[in-house]
């Protein structure tokens, strides 16, 4: 297994931070790393997402919302075809620290025979997406951008 984990601070509300996270068709004009999401944020719904990491190549993956908790946590799964090959769990968690302010964390777990294979380019392309998008999620929720 290999973990990644990135959080990022935001001065906005929780529920600020859910509507920009749970609003799939405006990701394209805010997050530099997922470039597209068609779907509905609840749990069990089958979602389109199309990545664009900093420096890698696109990919449109097929995940199943695990848990869509509002103003809380969104969570979703994708693997490749054939299981135990390739599988991601990821997730934004929405953490109140203290009134009109939220740390929001973005993880994943991956698991699988690809992961040792892939895990370079995990930590360089993936976690240099999810911190981009955290600071462009911190702008939007913040009235920057």
């Amino acid at each position: 297994m290999k973990a990644i984990r990135t959080e990022v601070e935001v001065a906005a509300s929780p529920e600020r931070v859910w509507a920009i996270l749970s609003d799939f068709p405006a990701f394209p004009y805010w997050s530099p790393f997922v470039s597209k999401v068609d779907g509905r944020p609840s749990a069990g719904e089958r979602l389109t997402v199309r990545l664009t990491p900093p420096g890698g190549r696109a990919m449109t993956f097929k995940p199943k919302i695990l848990k869509a908790e509002a103003n809380r946590e969104l969570r979703r799964l994708g693997r490749l075809a054939i299981p135990g090959l390739f599988s991601g769990e990821h997730s934004f968690t929405i953490e109140p620290p203290g009134p009109d302010r939220v740390r929001v964390v973005q993880a994943e777990d991956f698991r699988g025979l690809l992961v040792p294979l892939l895990s370079n380019s995990l930590d360089r392309d993936a976690k240099a997406g999810f911190a981009a998008m955290n600071e462009a999620l911190k702008g939007r929720a913040e009235g920057k951008n």
